[in-house]
């Protein structure tokens, strides 16, 4: 049985199938307090954290997508959510990623499972171009 396996991922590995060298998709938040873009320094943190993730992996690109709760008008969270995303896109290309390297959108306002703290978030989703 452990030769079948074996023999299963040599093939995999020669045919190409198999990539050690690439890296699984990479997921990071970031949360902003109720209506606030305001990057604090545990945000920053983790800012700065997915730019260098990026940054040492080539041919992968950061996907910024900006939330928002829906407490409020919806144009006022979809406002919000595009300013969170930008202001996230803003601190990895201080921190060096070329924005080439960065695709980003705002999505507006969703719905929370516990607290609205969940809604308030930028995601970064870093994988393969």
């Amino acid at each position: 049985m452990h030769r079948l396996g074996l023999a299963f991922l040599l093939f995999m590995a020669a045919t190409g199938t198999l990539r050690a060298a690439d890296a699984p998709t990479q997921r990071f938040v970031v949360f902003f307090q109720e209506w606030s873009a305001a990057l604090d320094e545990a945000a920053q943190a983790v800012i700065s954290q997915a730019a260098d993730w990026t940054k040492t992996h080539p041919g992968y690109v950061a996907h910024v997508n900006g939330f928002a709760s829906t407490v409020g008008s919806r144009q006022a969270n979809i406002l919000l959510a595009d300013l969170r995303a930008q202001i996230v896109v803003d601190q990895m290309v201080s921190d060096g990623l070329a924005a080439t390297r960065i695709r980003q959108r705002g999505r507006g306002p969703v719905p929370f499972a516990l607290t609205a703290q969940e809604s308030r978030r930028v995601e970064i989703s870093v994988n393969r171009r």
